[in-house]
């Protein structure tokens, strides 16, 4: 069924509507997702309860040969994540940033060591196979990455487009520091980023790509070294501190 639903996706393609507020850019992997969860056991039925555990016990072996080309990937770059300028290296650690918002929202809707998995980075895949492989497929950690991951794939796309859409409008950022935000991590989300930004921009639209790509490529050789040994600790130091401030409950029901 997976791979049915991976041919008939990948044959849709790419679908991108223009409309007055923005263009939304809708990826094959976001229909994959839809119609999956609509063959689950809550609408059609199609998998059982028992079989959607299974699957779920199988993500990490099915992630295994994308993270072993990320590393490869990242080992072959090498020099050219020393050649790119600084501010193409140091705009990566912004994405710490986000932890300091996201975490405190995510506990005070009442997420407790789930909030840990969702905040401490964009979660995609390499980040999905952290989580996995340091707390296990059933720990609330990865619950967390997993919920963002499937989120990030339905509407990932269409509100990084209509993000870029605003900052664009605000005119205040030089068309290639968007194209570098452009590189979450995500090849969708950047694709939709930096093509909003080079439609916007069409005198730079190639160095804008080239920029989106770049951040891409270091985002995805780097996070796994940043998930691991800053983002992730931090997320988890400040988890710590908050809970008995903004999650006494969630502390209560832990201990």
């Amino acid at each position: 069924m997976a791979a049915i639903l991976c041919a008939v996706c990948d044959s849709i393609g790419t679908l991108r509507i223009n409309t007055p507020i923005g263009t939304f850019t809708f990826f094959s992997l976001l229909f994959t997702t839809i119609l999956a969860g609509l063959l689950g056991q809550d609408v059609l039925k199609v998998f059982t309860a028992e079989e959607s555990e299974t699957a779920g016990a199988l993500v990490l072996v099915v992630l295994a040969p994308f993270m072993a080309k990320m590393g490869v990937s990242a080992g072959a770059n090498l020099s050219k994540l020393v050649s790119v300028s600084p501010a193409l290296i140091l705009q990566e650690f912004g994405n710490l940033g986000t932890i300091f918002l996201s975490l405190p929202l995510a506990m005070l809707l009442g997420l407790k060591r789930e909030s840990i998995g969702a905040c401490y980075s964009i979660n995609r895949d390499s980040n999905l196979g952290l989580t996995t492989d340091i707390y296990g497929p059933d720990a609330p950690e990865t619950k967390g990455t997993f919920s963002v991951y499937v989120v990030g794939s339905i509407i990932g796309t269409v509100f990084i487009s209509l993000l870029a859409n605003f900052i664009i409008q605000l005119d205040v950022l030089h068309p290639l520091a968007l194209g570098m935000a452009s590189g979450v991590g995500s090849g969708a989300m950047m694709s939709a980023a930096s093509a909003t930004v080079a439609d916007a921009y069409p005198e730079f639209g190639e160095q804008v790509l080239l920029m989106g790509s770049m951040s891409d490529m270091l985002t995805g050789a780097t996070g796994i070294y940043m998930g691991t040994f800053i983002s992730l600790p931090l997320t988890t130091r400040l988890y710590q501190w908050l809970s008995p401030r903004i999650g006494k409950r969630a502390a209560k029901e832990e201990k």
